[in-house]
């Protein structure tokens, strides 16, 4: 099979998601072309002889205020779909990948391909509901030939509140196993706390959503209680007032921030407890690698977290905003080893029995295999 992924190249959930289940597909066997207007952040594996990057270039023009991306895309998927005979497009993403998906379905001269769209999170929830994109994210998820959710309240969601009229399955994110799994790595621990502090981490594209000075907020009441430290991974506009805030709290000397990078698994899996207290989070991929490599999880309880991180279980989901529940939850786990261990234990066996590509991957193969018998119907109804 040929597939088509359109994606966000930049580091953020969907394009990460997107990049791991093309990758698992071109692993099967098929052949996987990668659109997009960048490298993707998690696309490691250019080497492997079936899997492609085309990347979209954007015109530059004084007529424009700025680059028209949805339809250099569309123009873009159009010429890959004529050259190599695409059968899936796989957008990841409502406006604009769906959309430029769409476009370039109906412009094609040859085969028209199936659209399967992805819906992550904030192309419903943020840039679908803004009035000079929510009829254009409508039309282009109704238009796909099949809609999936990476969670039950995102499906739910883009139904009540978006008013889309049609059906839409739930697929969850999956987690490489392999990839994130516990580790024993005493010499890169040793490199960011001392063999008697906890070492706590967040990861996220530091924007508002993620409440990043909550995390700070959290750990400077967990380090008044015990000796820890704090890795801050990935960057965006909020990390400037996370610095800020460190140094306010007395804690700018125990949080590191280490800046975005895409190979995140050996330093996760070093790490006491990961800190997720968004107030709104469509799925939540990173708590799901966390707990992958056996690291308990303190998140808000808001959107599909709660899908995700099993209260009392893999971790703790405390209201979304309020910082003493969080630290108090954080310092329940890290001054008790046996309910630490017990919770580490679940959250990798939840990992495995529900997030897994051996688990997810069929579904979309499912999703696939659907569009296109569905696509053949209707060419025979044509």
């Amino acid at each position: 099979m040929n597939i088509a992924v359109l994606l966000h190249g930049g580091a953020g959930g969907s394009g990460v998601v997107a990049t791991e289940l093309g990758l698992c597909f071109a692993r099967a066997g098929h052949n996987v072309h990668f659109v997009a207007d960048r490298v993707p952040f998690r696309l490691t594996e250019l080497s492997q002889p079936n899997v492609y990057y085309h990347q979209v270039e954007k015109m530059t023009y004084p007529l424009f205020d700025a680059p028209l991306t949805t339809l250099a895309e569309a123009s873009k998927l159009a010429e890959i779909i004529e050259e190599v005979g695409i059968d899936v497009v796989h957008a990841h993403y409502a406006v604009p990948h769906a959309t430029a998906a769409i476009l370039a379905r109906d412009m094609v001269r040859s085969k028209k391909p199936v659209v399967v769209t992805t819906l992550h999170g904030t192309d419903v929830t943020l840039v679908g509901l803004d009035r000079a994109y929510l009829r254009a994210t409508q039309y282009s998820i109704e238009k796909s030939d099949l809609v999936t959710a990476v969670s039950e309240y995102l499906a739910d969601y883009t139904v009540s509140e978006m008013g889309v009229r049609r059906d839409i399955r739930v697929i969850p994110n999956a987690v490489d196993l392999t990839r994130f799994q516990p580790r024993n790595l005493p010499e890169l621990r040793q490199r960011y706390a001392h063999p008697d502090e906890k070492l706590l981490v967040h990861i996220s594209n530091f924007r508002p959503v993620k409440r990043v000075e909550d995390v700070i907020a959290v750990f400077a009441q967990v380090a008044e209680c015990v000796g820890a430290r704090l890795l801050m991974i990935g960057d965006g506009p909020d990390r400037y007032r996370a610095t800020e805030l460190a140094a306010e709290l007395g804690v700018s000397g125990r949080v590191a921030f280490l800046g975005s990078f895409p190979r995140i698994e050996e330093l996760l899996a070093v790490c006491d407890l990961f800190l997720l207290p968004s107030i709104k989070e469509s799925f939540g991929l990173v708590a799901l690698e966390a707990m992958a490599s056996g690291v308990p999880v303190v998140a808000a309880d808001t959107g599909g977290i709660p899908e995700v991180v099993q209260d009392s279980v893999t971790g703790f989901i405390r209201p979304a905003k309020d910082v003493d529940a969080m630290a108090a939850a954080a310092l329940k786990l890290l001054t008790d080893a046996n309910l630490h261990a017990e919770f580490a234990k679940a959250a990798r066996q939840r990992a495995e029995q529900l997030f897994s590509e051996a688990v997810v991957m069929p579904l979309y193969q499912e999703a696939y295999r659907a569009a296109l018998a569905g696509n053949s119907k209707a060419a025979e109804l044509a």
